[in-house]
């Protein structure tokens, strides 16, 4: 990933939480014809396993994905967080030289690391139980895999692959202005206010906070 030193967020915990944030992550591997594939799948994140943590996702058996998983042994996966399109009409230099292009802000995190498969039931009934009850949490009537009928449940459980990717590098950008002088990341958030959407919510916060304006 290109990386500017002024886009660089190297705090883990700070990776670790945009990856729980937003933990539909997007799968990446070549196989040995170069060929890349990606698919995009809902991913439980271990702080605690490895130096850098340790990812947990399932694939269908029939997505020929998790053969090549097994193959390679290596993976990619993208997290993407809130982005947002900056226009230049924001810009107070817009106002003063003219000399200004659009841009997107955004936050991003990659992490690579080695995979090994899962296949044995329990482990995979542990895992679904694990995810689910992750993104249940705090709804009213919080769903769990023991609601369902036992015997579904273990035809369901064997129509997937499990997998773990021990993470041996994070990289994150967070570009959210942080090259804009004072004027026009104020004139950015004050954009992004009037322009209200969720993602540019999260910006907002992000732009405040990286460009020294909370």
């Amino acid at each position: 990933m290109y990386q500017p030193p002024l886009f660089r967020e190297e705090r883990l915990e700070v990776l670790h939480g945009l990856m729980r944030a937003h933990p539909f992550g997007l799968i990446i591997s070549a196989g040995s014809d170069g060929e890349p594939v990606a698919n995009a799948i809902p991913l439980l994140l271990d702080p605690s396993t490895g130096e850098k943590g340790m990812l947990r996702g399932h694939l269908a058996r029939a997505n020929p994905h998790w053969k090549l998983l097994a193959e390679t042994g290596k993976a990619l996966v993208v997290f993407q967080g809130p982005y947002s399109y900056v226009t230049p009409s924001w810009y107070e230099t817009k106002k003063e030289t003219g000399k200004v292009v659009p841009t997107w802000n955004y936050v991003i995190v990659q992490a690579r690391g080695t995979v090994k498969i899962h296949e044995d039931a329990g482990w995979l009934r542990t895992h679904v139980g694990a995810l689910s009850d992750a993104h249940e949490e705090g709804r009213a009537d919080p769903w769990a895999v023991s609601d369902a009928p036992e015997s579904f449940i273990d035809s369901q459980i064997k129509g997937i692959v499990g997998f773990e990717i021990e993470i041996s590098s994070l990289e994150g950008k967070w570009k959210v202005s942080q090259n804009r002088p004072v004027p026009d990341r104020v004139g950015v958030v004050e954009g992004l206010t009037t322009d209200d959407r969720e993602a540019n919510a999260e910006m907002v916060k992000l732009v405040k906070q990286y460009g020294g304006l909370s």
